[in-house]
């Protein structure tokens, strides 16, 4: 975690909010190329400024719903409520602040080979840019330039803004665009991509920010799972990190929607198990669970009334082989005792509409009435409290992630043709009061701000309707405190990663038994456990010759005891040859094993310590096809300008093999063994270059890579491979120059075993500093 209150230079990219062809009005304007941020030291309440606006993708109720009049009635590129249009692809809704647009988006240069993602601050009523802030992808399986369908949020309180993009780093900005801190989701907790590219987006309540994912990490959170991580917004340090849901067989991008449940804080939202779950926002704690589909939902639900949400899906539903169901369900009305979750079913349900299929679009929720689109490109009306559909409106041919927004009577509807529609509902029909077409795919749902209307697409943002308006939102309730009594600890970070000889410095919360912060707490006694470490006060400090291990520490205040968990870590000085491990286990095909080093996220069941002719090596393991492919993190994520080696090995034959490869600062270099090939590539769409290297099955490599940092922020991949009994060559056999080179990135193991059948092997790992 990067905590930088010191604000460094913030570079804008120079960019221009054009106006279309045509208009009499005058362009909006080119914005400043360059900004650099004062340098200053502030704290964060000093910096906390409230805000009011359109915070999150789902607008200030959480149901699509916006409170303003005097909105547009069309919306056509030339026509007469059209203000601006900015140059910006992009698949999420834009958010907005004190007179700001936040967007998530992209941008592509060179014909396609140069994308990088953008968190774009725009003037909200010129469409003129403020900052901008770029990064590219890396080992992401993201396909086909599917980025930017996400959506960042703002905090009502500071103002500060977060997002994440495709490669999971969750990052804090101020409203000025200077970076607060950041934390790399797939070097820390092993954050799984998915070749849609959807990241979502994180939300914001109370003291934390909350993002989400599926993870891979370690111990408990080993195996994979959908898991939500609440981060405290002002400091970034993890407070609590919640696995709600059985094991995933998809992915879900579905935004927690909060409400209080007897006194608790919860948020409810949809999981790539196929399941609706709901946990408390203060603790992460799992509260109650429903399944209601074979694969991931991922629209936002919808609270109605006081006891029931509404949730919708597009996969095959758990009853019967049809796809595709809206469903109400009646949920507890107060926080449940004992065990927890607790499971709703069938008898939970209140009314069921299979009618729909919708696999990424979310429904919106206005009085009684449910408005939502298809699949098949059709915008239904559903009774609330009946579930029956009230109408039915063909709009485009199809319908994939764009969602409604009800607004001053209307409502606005972006299809994934590329038409935007307005439509007036009635009791019986929906009446087109205009039909637009946006000239590029809409996948983003609509935002409302300040008497206007914008309308994202896979080319750029458009804003439509009135230069004076004003924005109409819902008044923040105050929190209060009632019971003052400790009845649980939080201690930050809840998780932590540590080099030898590095400190970290923990914060101890007193909680209520609601879950509401009361105090920090100075005092506490600590207990480093099985890691090898050393406590002053509240700071620990990983010994100069530790373990490398993980584990568990425990802190006790006020006489309550709590456990945190921790890795100590490799730094840029690591060697491990497996001579020391005992193998004390047998894997599934009777073999004498043992599990890889602990502080490795995610080996645990992806790799194996086991002997070959007489030499103790790591192995992958493959008693299943799900794991024929896998990339596990070594080391730390901070590091940077180090040398990666190391012994490698496939079975195979001159028919079949299999890759292995390093990755080292966020660039994977691997031995492709059925294309005879040394590789570099990042993510694949992005960076991937090679050159010919006769891989043979059965024989010993040796592996080393480094990335050579030339100063001026581009740089070399470099690597080599040769036979390991032979001596080390003198010339690199790959050097691929990079024109905007990754800074840091954790040192990882890689394998991919076409249908799991030939293993590889991996010895005599070493890291060392570069000189």
């Amino acid at each position: 975690m990067q905590n930088c209150y010191l604000n460094a230079m913030q570079q804008n990219i120079d960019g221009e909010s054009l106006k279309l062809a045509n208009k009499g009005r005058p362009l909006a304007g080119i914005a400043l190329s360059f900004l650099v941020a004062t340098l200053i030291i502030l704290s964060p309440e000093a910096q906390a400024k409230k805000v009011d606006g359109w915070l999150n993708w789902r607008g200030p109720l959480q149901t699509g719903v916006s409170l303003e009049k005097n909105l547009p009635d069309s919306l056509e590129p030339e026509g007469d409520s059209h203000l601006w249009s900015y140059p910006v692809k992009g698949g999420g809704a834009p958010v907005f602040a004190d007179g700001r647009a936040y967007i998530f988006g992209y941008h592509e240069e060179n014909d396609g080979k140069l994308v990088e993602e953008t968190l774009l601050c725009l003037d909200a009523d010129t469409g003129e840019k403020i900052w901008e802030y770029r990064s590219r992808d890396f080992l992401s399986d993201n396909i086909y330039n599917r980025y930017g369908i996400g959506s960042p949020c703002v905090d009502p309180e500071t103002g500060n803004v977060y997002f994440m993009p495709t490669s999971g780093l969750a990052i804090a900005f101020d409203r000025d665009g200077n970076k607060l801190w950041e934390h790399s989701m797939l070097e820390e907790y092993w954050r799984l991509t998915f070749p849609n590219g959807r990241t979502g987006g994180p939300v914001v309540d109370g003291e934390y920010v909350i993002f989400r994912g599926i993870t891979a990490n370690w111990g408990t959170t080993g195996p994979p799972g959908d898991r939500f991580y609440g981060f405290d917004k002002i400091t970034g340090e993890l407070a609590w990190y919640s696995s709600p849901d059985i094991r995933p067989v998809d992915s879900s991008n579905s935004s927690p929607v909060f409400s209080d449940l007897d006194g608790r804080r919860v948020f409810v939202a949809g999981t790539g198990s196929g399941s609706i779950i709901c946990s408390n926002a203060r603790t992460g704690e799992p509260v109650w669970r429903a399944t209601i589909s074979q694969g991931g939902v991922n629209a936002s639900i919808l609270y109605y009334e006081d006891d029931k949400i509404i949730a919708i899906h597009g996969k095959e539903n758990i009853d019967t082989t049809s796809k595709g169901r809206l469903v109400c369900y009646r949920i507890p009305t107060e926080y449940p005792s004992g065990d927890k979750p607790i499971l709703l079913g069938e008898k939970d349900e209140v009314w069921r509409n299979d009618e729909h299929v919708s696999f990424s679009s979310s429904p919106v929720l206005h009085e009684d009435r449910v408005y939502s689109t298809i699949a098949t490109g059709e915008l239904l009306c559903v009774d609330a409290k009946t579930g029956g559909t009230l109408w039915s409106l063909k709009l485009a041919p199809d319908q994939l992630h764009a969602s409604p927004l009800f607004a001053d009577g209307k409502l606005y509807v972006p299809m994934h043709d590329g038409k935007a529609f307005v439509v007036k509902p009635h009791d019986d029909r929906g009446e087109i009061l205009n039909e637009a077409d946006m000239g590029a795919v809409c996948l983003a749902a609509p935002s409302a701000y300040d008497g206007k209307v914008y309308i994202q697409t896979k080319e750029a943002l458009h804003c439509f309707g009135s230069e004076k308006g004003k924005f109409v939102g819902v008044k923040q309730p105050n929190v209060r405190i009632k019971d003052k009594t400790i009845a649980d600890l939080q201690v930050l970070p809840a998780e932590f990663a540590l080099k030898r000889g590095h400190s970290t410095e923990f914060t101890v919360w007193g909680l209520n038994s609601v879950g509401q912060r009361i105090k920090k707490l100075d005092n506490a006694s600590w207990d480093s456990g099985s890691l090898q470490a050393s406590f002053n006060g509240s700071t620990m400090t990983a010994n100069g010759d530790a373990a490398y291990a993980a584990g568990m520490i425990k802190v006790t205040a006020g006489g309550v005891t709590k456990s945190v968990r921790g890795r100590i870590v490799p730094g840029a000085n690591y060697t491990e040859d497996f001579s020391g491990f005992e193998l004390t286990q047998k894997n599934h095909l009777g073999e004498s094993v043992t599990f890889p080093p602990s502080p490795w996220l995610g080996a645990r069941v992806k790799w194996s310590v086991i002997e070959r002719e007489g030499e103790k090596v790591v192995t992958n393991v493959l008693d299943s096809v799900i794991k024929q492919r896998t990339m596990n993190f070594v080391g730390h994520q901070d590091l940077s300008d180090y040398t990666f080696s190391a012994d490698v090995l496939t079975d195979g034959n001159r028919r079949i093999m299999s890759s292995i490869g390093l990755v080292n600062q966020r660039y994977l270099i691997a031995l492709v063994g059925n294309w005879r090939i040394l590789e570099v590539s990042s993510n694949h769409d992005r960076l991937k270059e090679s050159v010919r290297f006769n891989v043979l099955p059965n024989t010993w490599y040796r592996l080393k890579t480094k990335i050579k940092d030339n100063g001026d922020g581009t740089g070399v991949v470099q690597a080599k491979a040769w036979i390991r009994d032979q001596p080390e060559p003198d010339a690199w056999t790959i050097e691929v120059p990079v024109d905007k080179l990754h800074p840091k990135g954790a040192p990882a193991i890689y394998a991919l075993s076409p249908q799991a059948q030939k293993r590889v092997y991996i010895d005599n790992l070493k890291i060392t500093p570069n000189n």
